[in-house]
């Protein structure tokens, strides 16, 4: 029944946040040397395109490997081998930038010099409200949307570069839940891997790197980071976990849609409606929190961000038909002042990491 839709969808989108972010969807760019269907999605290996190298169907079996679960899907875009030096990776990512996915691979993005056009093409992205992310081989991003690995792995004697090594990565992240982290994730089917000195790991985790590591038993991932290491004010060590940021994007990627979909243009913006967003958001946040994925989360208007419309519109405010001064204006009265098409609003969340570090002392009686 009309206004309380915007609640039910959010609620429906907080009730499945688990389920979609245990099975993430992956982007994969491959080469051909002929194509005749450039897009497929895949689910399994049953749908893994018989045309394809050995090499490509490796690629796709290592990302479908998964960890908690597996992917959602595959997106596959294939292009000519012949086309990598002209418009056929520009052609991709344009093409990639029409769908829905998370996380992005290119098995051979280093061995065709393409890794620094990606990473920026992902980071511009981000910088547009975009929440791609991809998973690269040794490139100093410096970037939350960035998966940077650096080390390989073997399976018996057969070697894995870090490049090769980007899918199985992509796979474990996409079937990693958002109650989780990849951290320590192991890798069943290596038999071993670049090994790394204890104060090297830590080098490298600093650093930014996707690295993997031999505990005496088993490879498995080091700590989960993306490549993020510039830390501000405003951006601290947690923009570094993948965890982390995982939560965020999938958090504006369901505000967003679901504010589309079920509230932009349907809606007056009178004060009464803005506060039935707020209270679907707080809804979704609710949810979140009963799921285990937010500690805490709350939504309001943003009262500082509605005086400063005022102050630029004239300092005028118009509160249920009549024209006040933005100086003799209650804080009510500013938050129920008509601000055009324009919503102003603020939201504090925080985000439950995983469990990662322990400290235990044990003393002896």
């Amino acid at each position: 029944m009309g206004a309380p839709s915007v609640n039910i969808a959010f609620i429906e989108k907080s009730a499945t946040a688990i389920q979609r972010g245990e099975r993430g969807t992956i982007a994969m760019l491959l080469k051909e040397s002929a194509v005749t269907t450039a897009d497929y999605v895949v689910y399994s290996v049953t749908d893994i395109p018989s045309n394809l190298s050995e090499a490509n169907k490796t690629a796709v079996k290592q990302a479908l490997t998964g960890y908690q679960t597996v992917p959602k899907k595959i997106l596959l875009h294939l292009i000519k081998s012949d086309s990598v030096e002209s418009n056929g990776y520009a052609d991709a990512l344009a093409y990639f930038a029409t769908q829905k996915w998370d996380y992005l691979v290119v098995p051979t993005v280093e061995t065709d010099t393409k890794t620094t056009e990606v990473a920026n093409w992902i980071k511009e992205q981000r910088t547009a409200g975009m929440t791609y992310k991809a998973v690269l081989p040794n490139v100093t991003a410096d970037n939350e949307g960035i998966v940077n690995v650096t080390t390989g792995c073997k399976t018996g004697e057969v070697e894995y570069s870090a490049e090769s090594m980007c899918a199985r990565v992509a796979g474990i992240i996409c079937g990693t839940p958002l109650t989780m982290s990849c951290t320590y994730a192991p890798l069943s089917e290596m038999t071993d891997c670049d090994r790394l000195s204890a104060s090297d790991l830590d080098a490298a985790v600093d650093a930014g790197k996707f690295v993997f590591m031999w505990d005496g038993e088993k490879v498995k991932v080091c700590r989960a980071v993306n490549s993020f290491t510039s830390t501000t004010d405003t951006k601290g060590d947690s923009f570094k976990k993948i965890k982390v940021v995982d939560t965020m994007d999938i958090i504006k990627d369901d505000i967003r849609m679901t504010a589309q979909d079920s509230y932009i243009g349907k809606y007056a913006n009178s004060y009464d409606n803005k506060c039935l967003l707020v209270t679907a958001i707080n809804s979704y946040f609710a949810g979140l929190v009963r799921d285990g994925v937010l500690a805490s989360g709350s939504c309001q208007i943003d009262l500082d961000a509605q005086r400063g419309y005022f102050a630029e519109k004239g300092g005028k405010v118009v509160v249920n038909g009549e024209e006040k001064a933005l100086e003799d204006c209650s804080d009510d009265e500013i938050k129920q002042g008509n601000t055009g098409s324009k919503v102003f609003l603020k939201a504090v969340i925080s985000i439950l990491d995983a469990i990662e570090d322990i400290s235990l002392d044990i003393y002896i009686g």
